[in-house]
């Protein structure tokens, strides 16, 4: 398929380019992406909480006999975190409210709205001893392992006499 060209008078020299040059191929993109989120706001409504929720920063270690995680929540109060643990997986979900403020906002980067952190723990756990608590902005959650998952040192005992003789 051959294009279009368009050609300058000889006198000013040829270019030759593409009529499809002649616009903006970025606009297709804009249009695209603007009945993409027309479409998922006709599915979940206005406000997509499923989408729009972040997940916090967390470190998560392993020791003996528990897993600690440690989530970074600055700004929350305790009571609009929920904590679940569902065999072995665990789901921290809450929100960010935004606060009144008087007078005009120039910049913010603060993190609002709902927020979701889901991990699934590589052995059984205890569900019923697992502890949370909150200070200076980061939740810290113990989730003791379970009995079977801990590990257990067998001593190796010398026999008296040599077997199969």
């Amino acid at each position: 398929m051959n294009m279009p060209v368009r050609r300058q008078q000889r006198g000013q020299g040829t270019v030759e380019r593409p009529r499809a040059w002649a616009r903006n191929p970025l606009l297709e993109f804009d249009d695209l992406i603007n009945q993409m989120g027309g479409l998922l706001e006709s599915t979940f409504g206005s406000t997509a909480p499923a989408i729009t929720a972040w997940t916090p920063s967390a470190d998560v270690t392993e020791a003996d006999d528990a897993y600690h995680i440690e989530l970074e929540l600055p700004g929350v109060d305790r009571k609009d975190v929920d904590i679940e643990v569902n065999g072995q997986e665990l789901a921290v979900t809450g929100e960010i409210k935004e606060r009144e403020r008087k007078g005009i906002m120039r910049h913010s980067s603060r993190r609002t709205g709902r927020f979701e952190y889901r991990l699934l723990l590589p052995s059984e756990v205890n569900t019923e001893d697992v502890a949370a608590s909150m200070s200076g902005g980061v939740l810290t959650i113990t989730v003791p392992k379970a009995a079977t998952a801990k590990p257990r040192h067998i001593e190796i005992t010398e026999s008296s006499e040599r077997q199969g003789g």
